[in-house]
């Protein structure tokens, strides 16, 4: 079923992608904001645990709603993420989150800053950042 889910919202970010095309192959309209969200999103599901066979997608450390994208300025966009470890004292927290900001440095084709956090209440170390 979560396989079945995956390829849904998969097929569904390229369905929007694509509609994103006027005909005959004009230029592209700007994409909104929730379209950005989704290509980050579609970059960053396929991850894997560092400890376990599965995605972080899977395992539900990142989903949809955990990525935020806001319009810096014409060029440039804000992107957050907020995930959530699989246990409130997972090792590898810092490690997701190293995982996140390379493969989105790498990848992602526009200009972008990154602001990367573990969701409020879900990590034993939270009260350490305070």
């Amino acid at each position: 079923m979560e396989q079945v889910s995956g390829l849904l919202s998969w097929t569904l970010s390229r369905v929007l992608w694509l509609s994103g095309l006027s005909e005959r192959g004009a230029a592209r309209q700007p994409r909104t904001m929730e379209e950005k969200a989704l290509e980050v999103y579609d970059l960053i599901r396929t991850i894997r645990d560092p400890e376990k066979p599965n995605t972080l997608e899977e395992l539900e450390v990142v989903t949809e709603s955990c990525v935020e994208v806001q319009e810096i300025n014409e060029e440039d966009y804000l992107v957050i993420i907020r995930f959530t470890p699989t246990v409130p004292h997972c090792s590898l927290a810092t490690l997701i989150g190293l995982c996140l900001r390379v493969k989105l440095q790498r990848c992602l084709p526009f200009k972008h800053k990154l602001e990367i956090y573990i969701s409020e209440g879900t990590h034993s170390t939270e009260e350490d950042s305070k």
